[in-house]
């Protein structure tokens, strides 16, 4: 197989905000919208520039986007879920990967869908393996012992993954927020708060542990995962593109989960596949977060997702971060992977099966407590 790179630089408006666009309407290109056309299908795609969203670039890289008959332009990553969102709603990219920034933009009007994912679990309730806690020189804090978490200087990015792995640290260890203090902190800055003593812990995603323990004297990884929180990430595109094209769709998540499977089977491949993609990635520090990445690459959507999506709603609007009410039905467009799993097993074959009480089917709505009961913890 061919493994030509193309990247593409999807120029950014400025000023852009959130629901602030310059622009509307897709950058598929009308003429060619399907295999039998006169050439390529053209999208564009945009991904954070993070660790466990590689699998975009790397599909490209592959040439799987190729085999399905689609031109993929790529942004240059973004720096957050939110930038990605921006350039999506402004009508810059076609398709965007993204987390929880997905519930705020939602809720503030944008007018997305969600047709698979490139990080999570279809078969659990609750999955976070590329989630660690890094806990620096003689603070006594103990994987074995959460409570020793009480007074502890905590590092997360206020209303992320991180800070919401942290909430089921604390639940796990009956500590409440107020037992501890959280240090807003971004993650490219936990290594240095912690090396620096302005905070005591750093909780956060790959590669962001690797590094602060590679960097700060004494730190030591004292948790890794554990299933406390349903770690997500999305392939997401917006309503009117997903309904006027859904060949396109269709096409860009059977790439999206042939790459997924290479990765799955080839890590240290995948890693250093990173290394070309991600500026400044060490390739030692790729290969062990592409270990941890790798056990959360399920690109299938089952009952699990919504539930998973449902939890850090309830979360976030726990703590102030969205409005509550979030109805997950409304967001979620399983039939292009639903079809994709039904005519390309094979790119599955290799994952746990979906518990047959969790599995959906076109039209399916979300019944929390039915989920709860289909999706093991």
């Amino acid at each position: 197989m061919s493994r030509s790179k193309r990247h593409v630089v999807v120029a950014a408006c400025a000023g852009l905000s959130l629901l602030a666009g310059c622009s509307g309407g897709s950058t598929v290109d009308d003429d060619v919208d399907g295999a039998g056309g006169s050439g390529p299908t053209k999208v564009s795609a945009g991904y954070v520039s993070a660790i466990d969203q590689i699998g975009l670039p790397v599909g490209v890289e592959a040439g799987y986007f190729d085999e399905q008959n689609l031109n993929v332009k790529l942004a240059e990553p973004y720096a957050t879920g939110v930038d990605a969102l921006n350039a999506l709603q402004a009508g810059e990219v076609d398709f965007v990967q993204v987390g929880t920034p997905a519930i705020a933009a939602a809720q503030k009007g944008i007018d997305l869908v969600l047709v698979g994912n490139y990080t999570g679990s279809a078969t659990q309730r609750s999955i976070d393996e590329t989630m660690a806690v890094v806990a620096g020189p003689g603070t006594g804090v103990d994987a074995n012992d959460l409570k020793t978490l009480k007074g502890k200087r905590i590092g997360v990015s206020e209303g992320s993954i991180n800070h919401l792995y942290l909430l089921g640290l604390l639940k796990k260890a009956g500590l409440g927020t107020s037992d501890v203090s959280i240090v807003n902190t971004e993650p490219p800055d936990l290594a240095v708060a912690l090396k620096t003593g302005g905070i005591d812990v750093a909780i956060v995603w790959d590669p962001y542990p690797i590094t602060a323990l590679k960097q700060v004297e004494g730190a030591k990884e004292v948790l890794r995962g554990g299933g406390y929180i349903p770690f997500v990430g999305y392939l997401a595109t917006t309503r009117a593109f997903a309904e006027k094209h859904p060949d396109v769709v269709g096409r860009f998540l059977t790439a999206r989960a042939q790459s997924d499977q290479w990765m799955r089977e080839n890590p240290d491949d995948a890693a250093d596949s990173a290394t070309r993609w991600l500026p400044g990635t060490d390739k030692a520090v790729a290969e062990e977060a592409m270990k941890h990445n790798v056990k959360q690459l399920d690109p299938r959507f089952s009952a699990c997702n919504y539930l998973a999506l449902d939890t850090l709603a309830q979360l976030l609007a726990e703590q102030g971060k969205v409005k509550p009410g979030f109805d997950v039905n409304k967001y979620f467009t399983p039939a292009p992977i639903l079809k994709v799993m039904g005519e390309s097993p094979d790119l599955f074959k290799d994952l746990p099966p979906v518990p047959s009480a969790a599995a959906i089917e076109t039209g399916y709505t979300f019944d929390r407590a039915t989920a709860e009961k289909a999706c093991p913890s």
